[in-house]
């Protein structure tokens, strides 16, 4: 069996792998440690031309090889908080209103796909097997094949696949569908994603999808299937209860004097649906006068992309929010919503997730979201809290025992919220039993073996098939 090559827009370095990293991370150096590899991408550093050029850096551990490289300012610009940022990202989440394109920045974006491809040639042995991963990354196969690489190589887009009609909001859309062509396997989060990406082939590029996922596009053959992030639930339950106790927990219990806790996490990002959250929760106190002083949301979001301006302003409108609730409802010994703009400890979290009551997971439109798993696998099984859950997120699909509600929705998500709050131990009991059960049947590894198994099926390409290898 050949070694995994794993190429991600960001690298996760040696220690972040065994420490406070998330799923992906988690997984993808699982596999890599099984099979022994690489893991290629962007060092998250802006650096000079030459020294951009000088890379990629090596750091070996185990049977793990990291190679990372820096981004130009340029290239950063145009690649990264140009048409991954503000083009696909808003546009794959369903915000046109959002997007911009620029030509410039299209032509950034697929030169830096092809240099980090000439990059990984070097590194690249005959039975390498490749996994690509995500948005930034959608040209990164056909680079490979224009260097003459035939080895298998699979991508997993973890955000959604939007439906045509909204693809086609990008110029280049045509281009982009066809880049992705020149994968084995393509991968996506949820049935939904699979068929949309399937629609666009039929009615857009004048192809053919057959029952078992078999596609034929651009004079090119893959396949597609649904392939579930998840997390190890039993892992993260181990670690919420062994952190209970410490001190930040024990602060957090004594400041909210036996209120009940509402807790949230997430990245400070438009698709997250911070704002519609924060009205809902007014929401619940304007109209259930008796949860007043009585309950206590607390908001964590870190900051993403600070330098992108939608990012900006939506951090300068989730502040006016929770300041405008908070003069509202405050009094001299409560704070309806704590709101807080900084990065967390992954394990300091899943502590504080158990010592709440609600999890509160309302994103408009999200590829998965494991958060909202995270929720569910850090509670107490003798007196869980309740997920409240969008219906935009994938994980919505796995977690039945979820309150599921739409976050466009103000008076349903304050109604689930008032719901939950209330729910006796035995249905909450229940409903915990029920969405642990799914998340140890799709666990993380399941996810990673499943997907790899898949694409070592796929047959090597031929030295002439698909137009783009030589």
């Amino acid at each position: 069996m050949g070694r995994l090559i794993v190429v991600s827009n960001r690298v996760a370095t040696p220690t972040e792998t065994k420490g406070s990293a998330g799923g992906l991370a988690v997984g993808v150096f699982g596999a890599l440690k099984d099979a022994g590899g690489v893991w290629f991408g962007w060092s998250g550093d802006v650096v000079s031309e030459t020294v951009a050029n000088a890379g990629p850096m090596l750091e070996q551990d185990g049977a793990v090889t990291f190679a990372t490289v820096g981004l130009t300012r340029k290239d950063y610009d145009q690649y990264y908080r140009g048409f991954s940022n503000a083009t696909l990202w808003p546009v794959f989440h369903y915000r046109n209103d959002l997007a911009r394109y620029e030509r410039e920045e299209y032509a950034g974006y697929r030169r830096v796909n092809a240099w980090l491809a000439h990059k990984l040639v070097k590194l690249l042995e005959p039975d390498d097997i490749i996994w690509i991963h995500d948005y930034h990354l959608i040209p990164f196969a056909e680079a490979l094949r224009s260097e003459g690489v035939t080895n298998r190589i699979g991508f997993f887009l973890h955000i959604p696949f939007p439906a045509p009609q909204i693809l086609l909001n990008i110029p280049p859309h045509e281009e982009l569908v066809k880049s992705m062509s020149c994968y084995d396997l393509l991968g996506f989060q949820t049935a939904t994603d699979q068929q949309a990406f399937h629609d666009y082939v039929t009615r857009h590029a004048r192809g053919t999808v057959s029952a078992d996922g078999l596609v034929e596009a651009f004079g090119r053959k893959l396949r597609t299937g649904v392939y579930r992030i998840g997390v190890f639930p039993d892992e993260i339950a181990e670690q919420a209860k062994r952190y209970e106790s410490r001190q930040h927990v024990l602060e957090l219990k004594q400041s909210l004097e036996g209120r009940k806790l509402v807790m949230s996490v997430d990245r400070l990002d438009y698709s997250k649906g911070l704002v519609e959250r924060f009205r809902a929760f007014e929401l619940l106190l304007e109209r259930s006068p008796e949860w007043r002083g009585n309950v206590t949301l607390v908001q964590i979001a870190p900051p993403t992309r600070s330098d992108v301006a939608t990012y900006q302003k939506i951090r300068q409108d989730l502040e006016y929010e929770a300041g405008r609730i908070n003069g509202r409802y405050s009094g001299l010994d409560y704070t309806p919503i704590r709101y807080l703009n900084q990065q967390y400890d992954r394990w300091k979290l899943m502590s504080l997730f158990r010592e709440s009551q609600i999890g509160f997971v309302t994103p408009l439109h999200d590829g998965m979201n494991l958060v909202a798993k995270e929720y569910v696998a850090a509670q107490n099984p003798d007196d869980p809290g309740v997920l409240v859950l969008s219906i935009f997120a994938g994980a919505a699909a796995e977690l039945s025992g979820a309150l599921l509600v739409n976050p466009h929705d103000a008076i349903g998500v304050c109604e689930a919220l008032q719901r939950a709050l209330q729910m006796p131990l035995d249905a909450r009991q229940r409903r915990h039993e029920i969405d642990m059960a799914a998340l140890r049947k799709n666990d993380l590894g399941v996810w990673r073996d499943s997907f790899l198994r898949d694409l070592r099926s796929m047959p090597v390409r031929g030295s002439g098939e698909g137009g783009g290898h030589k």
